[in-house]
């Protein structure tokens, strides 16, 4: 697996405007409704980050271009709700994932305008609550005051661990950045952890589903 990453990183250092626009459109389409609970946008983001140290991205355009694809995609989606009103939740493709809207949408009624705060770090939901805000009736204002602050904590918090963890690991063992496999187990170990997580949610919501068409059965 080092010698396939050894070559991607390379090109990534060589053309590393490539990697700012996947950052971004990760950021922008994990924030899509559906598209968003398929796209690994924060394990790219995650996986990306390690090669912050080392020169290969600087952190200040990771960070803004992961902040402007998530306000855009977040916006581009409660625009999309506010526009269309209740009846967006209704249509297709939402109507593929009523869990996922319903949940969304007690997400709303539980914690107000902060749930869309606290949605952005929480998948598959992140991916509706924008649509969602804006399908109930939230205000432009209400939605961007706490979008933005969001975002803004959200982007450090995923950028800043794999910087700081290659970081350490350097200085600690006094290597230099360049060729240590350290920023390799770094991407690695993400990847396997959002495998690891994605089966684990599939096999959760398989068997909550499983459970939900059990009982929906008639009892002879």
């Amino acid at each position: 697996m080092t010698s396939f990453l050894d070559p991607l990183i390379s090109f990534v250092s060589v053309h590393a405007w490539l990697a700012y626009l996947t950052l971004f459109l990760a950021a922008l389409l994990e924030a899509v409704p559906v598209v968003g609970s398929v796209i690994p946008g924060s394990t790219i983001i995650l996986a990306l980050s390690a090669l912050v140290p080392g020169g290969d991205l600087r952190l200040q355009w990771v960070l803004l271009a992961a902040a402007v694809g998530a306000v855009l995609g977040d916006g581009s989606a409660y625009w999309l709700g506010h526009r269309q009103q209740r009846k967006i939740l209704n249509t297709w493709p939402l109507t593929n994932y009523p869990r996922v809207v319903e949940e969304s949408e007690s997400f709303f009624h539980r914690f107000g305008t902060w749930a869309v705060f606290f949605a952005r770090f929480v998948p598959p939901i992140r991916a509706f609550v924008p649509v969602t805000a804006g399908a109930l009736g939230m205000t432009p204002t209400k939605f961007y005051a706490v979008n933005i602050p969001a975002i803004l904590v959200w982007a450090p918090a995923h950028v800043l661990p794999g910087v700081l963890a290659v970081s350490a690991f350097h200085q600690y063992f006094g290597l230099p950045h360049h060729g240590h496999p350290f920023k390799h187990i770094w991407i690695l170990t993400v990847v396997a952890a959002a495998i690891i997580g994605g089966l684990a949610i599939w096999l959760y919501r398989r068997r909550q589903n499983g459970s939900v068409v059990a009982e929906a059965k008639p009892r002879a």
